[in-house]
């Protein structure tokens, strides 16, 4: 098994007070997610092929880690990562101003920032969707326990006929 790190895909939009992150790895597993002032680290394993993710993203401003939050889906990882100071959009996601090619735009959650007619009750829905999730990072449970916990599609199904 070759022990190279790969960089996963990644899309995002924003708000003037938050952006939204998603890392694109199935099935990802011994995830690590960290939030820092100016960063975010993810490593994990995953994919069909079990491969290993890595990633480093220096923001274009500050964060707040206390009050950012992910959770840990079977084919993606969606963040709300608060900025530091409510405002105008970033003119971009990361410090620096190369493009990647691993960094995308997510269109279905992007809005401009002069966007007036904007319906704001699924920003609204997503964000309780992540509080009822909880916040793995918080949780103090390990990603081991969670992901052994028994669940009702473990179960064997009867046969068909």
């Amino acid at each position: 098994m070759a022990t190279d790190k790969h960089l996963p895909s990644v899309i995002w939009a924003q708000r003037n007070d938050k952006l939204y992150v998603t890392i694109n790895v199935e099935d990802c597993q011994n995830a690590v997610i960290n939030f820092e002032n100016d960063k975010l680290t993810f490593s994990g394993k995953g994919g069909p092929d079990k491969v290993n993710y890595e990633l480093t993203m220096e923001f274009y401003a500050e964060i707040e880690p206390s009050q950012s939050s992910y959770a840990l889906l079977s084919r993606h990882i969606p963040m709300i990562i608060r900025k530091k100071e409510n405002g105008a959009y970033w003119p971009r996601l990361l410090k620096g101003t190369q493009k990647v090619h691993w960094l995308k735009t997510d269109f279905e959650k992007w809005r401009d920032e002069d966007d007036s007619d904007v319906d704001e009750s699924k920003d609204e829905a997503f964000e309780d969707m992540m509080k009822k999730m909880g916040n793995f990072n918080a949780s103090g449970a390990a990603p081991e326990d969670i992901q052994n916990e028994e669940d009702s599609d473990d179960e064997d199904l009867p046969d068909l006929e």
